[in-house]
């Protein structure tokens, strides 16, 4: 196979987000701010992994993805936002641990932390219009992914709940359907539905975690965008609930994701990734019952 990592698609799905918002949208980007968010996220996440002694993190694909992340959606006047942006981002790894586990997505706390500490970062949701093919684009690629590390849950639960309460909003205040289509119709809400809010390494373990958690989501982004007017709710919304994964992971015991180099198949029903620790953990916890059980 071509490309033997899950996140080398990623990559390559992200690189093309970038050239097609570039090329058709006429985004106002430039090119040294993407090498800055590059440079930046790759240099942190070699450096802390030296210093933490953390062999696992070297890998620098994630650092890529993130900061690939960072150049579709924020927006900055100068390259030092960009850096603190992506610096903060792959520091949360390292220090917003519980168990080896970080629960904030990188590229969301590089977002939040350039919003709250520079003056001149800013996210355009709207960036990539309404146009249904975008829509096509962006399902198609992120399904590819998301059948392969086993996160269609994740998606589905927040996109139905935040669909479900645009609709009981809109049939409320009686406007018509074009007003709910237009609500629902984004790019950047399916990008972030698609390729933020299921990454599997900082999201609950369980399936029965992960679709409480991302309805959660739903619930506070449709607040915070319908009632305190935040065209950016739903970077806030993840970055203000994702500690619940600590509680959820706590509540509903499931094996922890981890990337596979190949092409390896979810081993469980709820979308798990097989490694050598689980499994073990699994043979112990069924020799323990029959143990109890005699």
């Amino acid at each position: 196979m071509l490309l033997k990592d899950i996140r080398d698609y990623q990559i390559l799905f992200l690189g093309l987000f970038l050239v097609v918002g570039i090329g058709t949208r006429d985004w106002t980007l430039r090119p040294e701010l993407i090498g800055v968010a590059i440079t930046t996220s790759l240099a942190t996440q070699w450096i802390l992994s030296l210093v933490t002694g953390k062999e696992q993190m070297t890998n620098l694909r994630s650092a890529l993805i993130t900061s690939l992340g960072l150049s579709l959606l924020l927006r900055a006047d100068h390259w030092t936002t960009m850096a603190i942006a992506a610096a903060s981002a792959i520091a949360s790894k390292f220090i917003f641990q519980v168990g080896d586990k970080h629960f904030f997505n990188p590229a969301n706390f590089g977002i939040i932390s350039a919003l709250i500490l520079t003056p001149d970062a800013w996210v355009s949701p709207g960036q990539w219009g309404e146009e249904w093919w975008y829509g096509l684009l962006f399902a198609g690629t992120g399904g590819m992914i998301l059948q392969r590390v086993g996160r269609w849950d994740t998606t589905a639960a927040f996109l139905g709940s935040y669909s479900l309460l645009e609709a009981i909003r809109n049939l409320w205040l009686g406007w018509t359907w074009d007003v709910y289509w237009h609500r629902l119709m984004s790019g950047s809400l399916l990008l972030f539905a698609l390729f933020m809010i299921t990454d599997p390494r900082s999201i609950p373990n369980s399936r029965i975690g992960r679709v409480v958690w991302a309805v959660c989501i739903a619930g506070l982004t449709f607040i915070l965008r319908n009632y305190f007017f935040i065209s950016t709710a739903v970077f806030w919304a993840l970055f203000a609930l994702a500690p619940l994964t600590i509680l959820l992971d706590i509540l509903w015991v499931a094996p922890r994701f981890a990337w596979q180099e190949g092409d390896e198949r979810a081993g469980e029903a709820g979308g798990e990734l097989l490694t050598p620790n689980s499994c073990t953990d699994a043979i112990n916890r069924v020799s323990l019952n029959s143990a109890l059980k005699k």
